[in-house]
């Protein structure tokens, strides 16, 4: 195990460092290419949190789907393989849940702010 600061906090430090510090010093092109950078960073700090749970998530709900255990990339594989020769579809049991929560999933690590991410994300709340 690894001392603090974790590389999600050195991230997070970095980030925050860039935009409160230095965003506010510059503008044009270089204030643009600034901002990539932030949200890159902000997008690394989202993956190493979510990541890992979502991943088991994805892996435990596949296996369940296919019925047997593997790595999530050879039950993606086998997933795309049932849908590619039509063993799969959307009215196989789970399928149709399986591919929403992974996009959900997918969306809170890559777009957040995603308007109708964040509608369906409320909705599911009430």
């Amino acid at each position: 195990m690894q001392d603090d600061p974790t590389p999600r906090e050195l991230i997070g430090a970095a980030a925050d460092f860039l935009r409160n510090d230095i965003m506010p010093q510059i503008s044009g092109h270089s204030a643009f290419k600034l901002r990539v950078t932030i949200n890159a960073l902000d997008l690394v700090t989202r993956q190493l949190t979510l990541e890992p749970a979502s991943d088991d998530g994805e892996r435990a709900r596949l296996a369940e789907l296919l019925g047997r255990d593997a790595s999530l990339a050879d039950l993606n594989r086998a997933l795309a393989e049932g849908i590619a020769t039509g063993a799969l579809d959307l009215e196989t049991a789970g399928l149709r849940d399986h591919l929403w929560q992974t996009t959900l999933d997918k969306l809170a690590i890559d777009q957040p702010n995603y308007g109708s991410y964040k509608r369906e994300v409320e909705r599911s709340r009430r």
